[in-house]
């Protein structure tokens, strides 16, 4: 089993980080369209913390029995109450945790005056 990825990043790391999560989640056992839709997850999480969560964001992933998780942090104050709802279609933006939530088994957002948590949780296949 891989070692934990842990990566800090900001919007300049953006895409890195998005083949970094791609090549350890892989690693881990992620494959097909389970992957794909894994590392767009982390992807939109990973934006949204540079977008509201002030600029920056840490990104932690590691492989648990036969689940995946990937815990994004940063300092933002958080916001998201409720559940979450795809934006109308006419909408130029807002489908960053709708995308998250339906391309994982499990998402959580922990927010609170350190920051917002969101944890990704995907459920690995045998082979």
């Amino acid at each position: 089993m891989p070692e934990p990825l842990r990566a800090d990043f900001t919007l300049a790391t953006l895409t890195g980080l998005r083949r970094a999560v791609e090549r350890h989640a892989a690693r881990c056992g992620l494959r097909g369209v389970p992957l794909y839709r894994f590392v767009v997850a982390a992807h939109e999480v990973a934006v949204n913390a540079v977008r509201h969560g002030g600029g920056s964001g840490r990104l932690e992933l590691w492989r648990s029995g036969s689940a995946l998780y990937c815990r994004i942090t940063d300092d933002g104050g958080g916001g998201l109450s409720g559940p979450i709802r795809c934006p109308p279609p006419d909408a130029a933006s807002g489908r960053g945790m709708w995308l998250a939530r339906n391309g994982t088994d499990s998402l959580l957002v922990h927010s609170g005056g350190s920051g917002t948590a969101v944890t990704l949780l995907a459920h690995l296949t045998p082979a």
